[in-house]
């Protein structure tokens, strides 16, 4: 008897050991699965408060990119309209590489007119400027003013989508594939697809290198006016963002919606100094988007601030010069170091060290790069800001050798 009560609690051991363990790695397995662990600044719903109801979300920080809070940020999705996105970056890269202007006048041809889902109703023939058409676009959704600039830059459609896809190519948009410029008629099995992060990626370099797309994605409601055979009408725009009448700093971005693709969103906001972007995929319903955008935000302001320091206050001593007709140069910082600290990141801890050329010989022009100030956090790289030449430095020739040495005889 007293052996088989052993053997009893003994087994009662063994299987409190078995269910232990069990559970330990049940969440070591939801850990695995989440992409997060407790103390990572990205995570799930239970770390930050922020409940998602969308298949897929993310939020990152534009400053650095970094990721902040990710649901299913690879996951391959029917992008719908927030494929303008790239459509609208290559419009704004045309404009600033000065291959087009925005007052040149885009012509609808009769593929762009056909274009269904939401559109300003351009006719064939119909010019635009292409200002006209950001609008058309950025507010309304446009689908024929999409397709009717990629025309304009590329020629063709076609054309332009492999320009699509080779910039996402390069921003790292390992998830994303074209097959549109609009987002129109779009699926995976067609091979045009998009993901929560790459969605990011493309919204901040848009917003990063052409902060001047606000002036168009957050206007509330304008106007354009029809100029056809049939006469000139007015057609009102109404943005689709309803986060630029609601929410503090709202900078855009886009919306999009297909029965495939459910409600998507892009949103970015800015407050002091701190930008942000939230991307939600497949939200069940259009007021779940904006909200669950809106929290991601929200979460992102409250615990993310940026620190900044002045080119102006950073004093670079002069530097000496190798066979120069001085014999020192004076330097200056170029740019602004700005950071944005999320979590526990404290400003004091950021070291500056100032890194010049070890040897700086002349002839040395103004705005040569002699050297850099780096900024280093938790023993990390976090920016590196040129110091330049503030003035020419000729090389030393004879006359300035003589020169130099007749002066110390003279003060032997």
């Amino acid at each position: 008897m007293e052996s088989g009560k052993k053997t009893v609690i003994f087994i009662k051991t063994i299987l409190s050991l078995v269910i232990s363990l069990s559970l330990v790695l049940c969440d070591i397995s939801l850990a695995s699965a989440t992409g997060s662990t407790p103390g990572d600044t990205g995570g799930t719903a239970t770390q930050t408060g922020v409940s998602i109801l969308a298949r897929a979300a993310v939020l990152i920080e534009n400053n650095s990119g970094r990721i902040l809070f990710e649901k299913e940020k690879d996951t391959e999705l029917v992008p719908a309209s927030i494929t303008k996105i790239m459509t609208l970056l290559l419009i704004f890269e045309a404009l600033h590489d000065k291959k087009i202007t925005l007052e040149d006048n885009v012509s609808t041809s009769e593929y762009a007119a056909s274009m269904g889902g939401s559109q300003v109703f351009l006719e064939p023939g119909e010019t635009q400027t292409v200002d006209t058409m950001i609008k058309c676009i950025s507010i309304a959704s446009a689908n024929d003013a999409a397709v009717a600039m990629a025309e304009y830059i590329s020629g063709s459609e076609t054309e332009f989508v492999q320009k699509m896809n080779a910039k996402a190519k390069e921003l790292g948009m390992v998830h994303t594939s074209f097959k549109n410029c609009n987002g129109l008629d779009d699926s995976i099995k067609s091979g045009h697809y998009s993901s929560a992060y790459d969605v990011a990626l493309m919204s901040r370099e848009l917003v990063t290198k052409y902060p001047e797309i606000s002036n168009y994605s957050t206007v509330w409601m304008d106007e354009i006016t029809h100029s056809t055979r049939k006469g000139t009408t007015q057609f009102g725009l109404t943005n689709t963002n309803k986060l630029i009448r609601t929410y503090t700093g709202i900078t855009g971005l886009k919306t999009g919606s297909t029965s495939k693709a459910k409600y998507c969103f892009s949103a970015t906001a800015e407050r002091g100094g701190v930008s942000l972007t939230a991307v939600v995929m497949a939200a069940p319903d259009p007021k779940e988007r904006f909200a669950e955008a809106a929290a991601l935000l929200d979460y992102g302001f409250s615990n993310c601030t940026n620190y900044s320091e002045e080119a102006s206050k950073i004093h670079i001593k002069p530097q000496k010069v190798i066979n120069g007709i001085k014999d020192s140069i004076n330097a200056e910082v170029t740019g602004d170091f700005s950071y944005t600290l999320c979590g526990n990141e404290s400003s004091d801890k950021i070291e500056k060290k100032i890194m010049v050329k070890p040897q700086i010989k002349a002839p040395v022009k103004k705005g040569d790069i002699i050297g850099n100030v780096v900024y280093i956090l938790n023993g990390q790289e976090i920016d590196k800001i040129p110091i330049k030449a503030s003035e020419d430095i000729k090389e030393a020739g004879y006359i300035t050798y003589f020169q130099r040495l007749l002066k110390r005889l003279l003060m032997c």
